[in-house]
């Protein structure tokens, strides 16, 4: 989604939806945001905070002249990572979008889906490798850096999937016949961990805030396909607890192995390498 909305000098995130008109979102800077504080958009639509959580994030509802989706169409742009420091670009509504996506809705790209092609889905086709797509609705869960000393009082935000009774049906019946399951990306790895429910992946609309991190256990995925992470990131914590599932000392072995990337110049971040881990 065109998740960035910027009115002058001021700016908003879209970050974890409430309902079709309200969100909780980042802004920038935080003093223009303040509780009451209406906000007000070239094409006439306004908006209002309605409150400030704890964690600084603004629960905001939006008052669009049209339709949400042609609000935002009009008004935000794609939110590229920060650390890009450019604008977006009309390329940026086709190159940050993996080649499956369908349904509008995530707020930031599934990254590790950026490194597929048509021509790499044939080759794996060929190969035997059965597929199966679930919808993801990436949100700040993802991204937001850890704060806290004590990683038990890290408070996850909820992130929204789908997953259709086909593809549950699909993956349950692989698990049980001893296939391996591999995830690609993040959010993707921690949907199926939170649709599984006893011995099956529950299917329909659903959301999770779960955190995983060591000595954390893996039921549903065995190889994970990822790009590379930063240190404090609620994404290394889950590739070290992945690495070394059930055990502590999964970080200390990701970082022996990251030390081959950043020695051979590995790009990192969004638009960067991909690493599979099996």
């Amino acid at each position: 989604m065109p998740a960035r909305i910027k009115i002058e000098k001021k700016e908003i995130f879209l970050g974890e939806k409430i309902s079709e008109k309200k969100w909780k979102c980042l802004t920038r800077p935080g003093k223009k945001f303040q509780k009451n504080a209406e906000i007000f958009f070239p094409d006439g639509s306004t908006a209002r905070v309605l409150k400030i959580d704890a964690d600084g994030l603004r629960e905001i509802e939006f008052f669009p002249k049209k339709t949400f989706a042609e609000f935002l169409n009009e008004n935000g742009e794609i939110p590229l990572p920060p650390y890009l420091k450019r604008d977006a670009e009309n390329l940026d509504k086709t190159r940050y979008q993996t080649i499956y996506a369908e349904k509008a809705g995530s707020v930031a790209a599934p990254t590790a889906g950026l490194h597929f092609s048509d021509e790499i889905f044939e080759r794996l086709k060929n190969r035997g490798v059965e597929m199966a797509f679930l919808t993801l609705h990436v949100g700040l869960g993802t991204f937001l850096p850890v704060k806290t000393e004590n990683l038990e009082n890290h408070q996850m935000h909820f992130e929204h999937f789908e997953i259709s009774e086909g593809v549950a049906a699909k993956i349950t019946a692989a698990k049980k016949a001893g296939k391996k399951i591999t995830a690609v990306g993040s959010t993707s790895l921690r949907a199926l961990e939170a649709a599984f429910d006893g011995d099956k992946i529950k299917s329909g609309a659903q959301k999770t805030n779960l955190f995983l991190y060591p000595p954390a256990n893996f039921r549903v995925v065995d190889h994970f396909l990822t790009n590379f992470h930063l240190p404090r990131s609620t994404l290394l914590m889950l590739l070290s607890a992945f690495f070394s599932p059930g055990k502590t000392d999964g970080r200390k072995k990701v970082l022996e192995k990251y030390a081959e990337a950043i020695a051979e110049k590995y790009r990192f971040f969004s638009y960067g390498d991909a690493s599979l881990w099996l």
